[in-house]
């Protein structure tokens, strides 16, 4: 076992080293941004607008609301990464990893948008009448020939494995710890609710996952937010300081030269980019199979609206927990035996230091627990998407059923091997979806500047979209595979 772990950490070094996937992510990213203009700021507050207060396009074709599209996303993103991962990355690459973190996000909010549209404009119609899209559908379709069904396959084999890991057992265990360390409850106990209440919600699929995802997910996200920033107020004078801190880190390198492991600023850099992606998942592709999903009027507007799933995620959410973390100087903390605090505890006692009495460390079981669930019901439904690609539509219900169960596995095991096969199999999704993200820019670049001339604030209807893009060429492609799929509802 100990050979298996350390040859997936030899792995995972390469995968997310300074070499391969952080430039790639980081490029890629900052490429699309330049190629689209700089969408994720000057459309986000339409974005936002469309996305979380009107949250549907009436009379579009789709299996759920943009709305639950991007809650399906956000729970599938907004999980142990947000809380645990940030801990991570600070404690490992000091303070200034927040500042790439906050970096990757945002270059990555164009990878997202890409993602999206590109899952959207390709999606299919599966033989029962839902759609089924992401970059198992739009590498193949849209980058013709051998390349696009080896990109594609490749994706779809990565991405069946790690949903079994990162979107399963990782965050089952994750739930089941921290419940036994507050409460003394048994994993087995915490392992078989889990089990049966997620069996209760992916057998009714898409449509059941989006129902619960849009009541669960802002509520867990405004509770765990509004603690954060309770500290933060209550701390207010640290504030300037602590982002002086993480800007300043992020480019010296000097904090992790004070006792972290690493002394130089790449440090910085590898952790922040890697807990960041760990997080928002930009430019891993998963996103994009829960936007295929939406009722959209055109894949722009979908794709916007899942651009802000990044922006909530790391802007906002990972900047709480980071923000916490520094002001209450938790990252300084050290364990009974001497050494720093591991990322689980040093999280919890941030919030157990900043908020009254002594109950802060429930906020952050409580957060671990909603955010984890609601993490295993997004990622069913991406590896639920990639075994019916494989296997066909008969396939579904079994994987659903399996995927529940082994949610038990997951809660009662110890996990090491699989915290590294799925930072393996989490890197290895990434790369064939950026190398079709960077192939197919361009069409992402054309057809989105052709629709955002006629609907630039978002406001159009279906009607008006069909009546403005009925001469466009890639919108009536697009409209062959929706038309037939609308007769069939």
């Amino acid at each position: 076992m100990t050979t298996i772990e350390e040859t997936l950490a030899s792995i995972g070094s390469v995968i997310w080293g300074p070499w391969l996937l952080i430039p790639l992510l980081l490029g890629t990213g900052l490429y699309l941004t330049i190629r689209l203009g700089g969408i994720q700021f000057v459309r986000l507050i339409a974005a936002l607008r469309l996305g979380i207060l009107r949250r549907r396009d009436p009379d579009a074709d789709g299996d759920i609301s943009q709305f639950q599209a991007l809650t399906t996303a956000l729970a599938a993103t907004v999980g142990t990464g947000n809380i645990v991962g940030v801990a991570t990355a600070i404690g490992v690459g000091g303070p200034g990893s927040l500042f790439w973190m906050w970096i990757t996000g945002l270059v990555g909010m164009a990878s997202k948008y890409s993602e999206a549209y590109l899952g959207v404009r390709f999606r299919t119609t599966d033989s029962a009448g839902e759609r089924n899209g992401g970059p198992q559908q739009y590498l193949e379709r849209g980058i013709r020939g051998p390349l696009g069904k080896l990109l594609a396959g490749l994706f779809t084999v990565f991405t069946i494995f790690a949903c079994f890991g990162i979107g399963n057992m990782t965050q089952g265990n994750s739930v089941a710890v921290n419940v036994r360390e507050s409460t003394s409850i048994p994993t087995w106990v915490t392992g078989l609710v889990l089990t049966v209440i997620a069996l209760a919600v992916l057998v009714g699929g898409i449509k059941s996952i989006g129902r619960v995802t849009a009541g669960l997910v802002p509520v867990m996200i405004l509770f765990y937010v509004l603690a954060a920033l309770f500290i933060l107020v209550a701390n207010i004078g640290e504030l300037p300081h602590a982002v002086a801190t993480i800007v300043t880190d992020a480019f010296t390198g000097t904090a992790a030269a004070g006792g972290f492991a690493g002394s130089v600023i790449i440090v910085a850099v590898q952790m922040g980019v890697a807990r960041g992606i760990f997080s928002n998942e930009s430019g891993m592709g998963s996103a994009a199979i829960a936007a295929s999903a939406a009722q959209t009027s055109h894949p722009v507007r979908q794709g916007l609206v899942s651009m802000t799933q990044t922006f909530i995620d790391t802007i906002i959410v990972v900047s709480m927990t980071g923000l916490v973390i520094i002001v209450t100087d938790a990252y300084t903390f050290v364990g009974d035996d001497g050494d720093q605090m591991s990322a689980a505890l040093m999280t919890s006692e941030a919030f157990t230091d900043g908020l009254p009495g002594s109950w802060g460390h429930w906020i952050v079981t409580i957060g671990i627990s909603l955010f984890a669930f609601s993490t295993l019901l997004g990622w069913s439904y991406y590896g639920e998407r990639n075994m019916e690609k494989v296997f066909g539509r008969a396939s579904v219900i079994p994987f659903r059923i399996v995927f529940s169960l082994i949610v038990y596995v997951g809660c009662v095991t110890e996990l090491t091997v699989v915290w590294n096969f799925s930072d393996v199999m989490n890197g290895l999704m990434a790369l064939p979806n950026l190398i079709g993200l960077l192939i197919l820019s361009g069409l992402v670049a054309r057809e989105t500047r052709a629709y955002l001339r006629h609907d630039p604030k978002l406001v159009a209807t279906t009607a008006e979209v069909e009546a403005f893009m009925a001469d466009d060429p890639g919108y009536r492609e697009w409209r062959r595979t929706e038309v037939p799929a609308a007769a069939e509802k």
